[in-house]
């Protein structure tokens, strides 16, 4: 016999989950979106070609493997954070220019945007709307704090990406 009482709270309790988990998906829906539509705003406001571009993807390399070794091998209080985030900067930057030929001011200003909202994200917890927060890898990957001096490392690293006119 199944008691009714503990019956619907069990089923209360699913319906909160429910609308909670709702609101997590409209949150992940709308981030993703909105990403959508920016992306096509770019190639169609933009005039961005698709090409490849060698000397980007040795760039792109050079500074991936740079990145892995920071954040393997080095555990300070300087270059790992802030070096870390100047050089993430340049690496989405110079992956972007592997495939698109473009203004590089705006695909740079494109680029520091996308970091800005990505570090008010973190603010937000967003780690945690995917469930990921218990995972190590993206933990590290997507970050899982704000900081005003990240928002600065951004910027130095969008004024380096300035400096890539070809």
């Amino acid at each position: 016999m199944i008691n009714d009482s503990s019956f619907r709270q069990k089923q209360s309790a699913m319906e909160k989950s429910s609308y909670h988990d709702s609101k997590i998906l409209l949150r992940i829906d709308f981030v993703f979106s909105t990403s959508i539509e920016m992306t096509i705003y770019l190639f169609i406001y933009s005039k961005m070609k698709l090409t490849f571009n060698l000397k980007f993807l040795l760039i792109f390399l050079a500074i991936f493997v740079v990145e892995i070794l920071i954040a393997k091998y080095l555990h300070d209080a300087y270059i790992r954070p802030f070096g870390g985030d100047i050089l993430v900067v340049v690496l989405i930057y110079a992956f972007l220019r592997i495939f698109l030929e473009t203004n590089y001011k705006k695909l740079a200003l494109g680029v520091l945007v996308f970091s800005f909202i990505i570090e008010c994200l973190q603010g937000l917890h967003y780690v945690n709307w995917f469930g990921l927060q218990d995972n190590r890898f993206w933990s590290i990957v997507l970050g899982t704090y704000f900081t005003v001096y990240d928002l600065l490392a951004y910027f130095v690293g969008y004024l380096i990406c300035l400096l890539f006119k070809d």
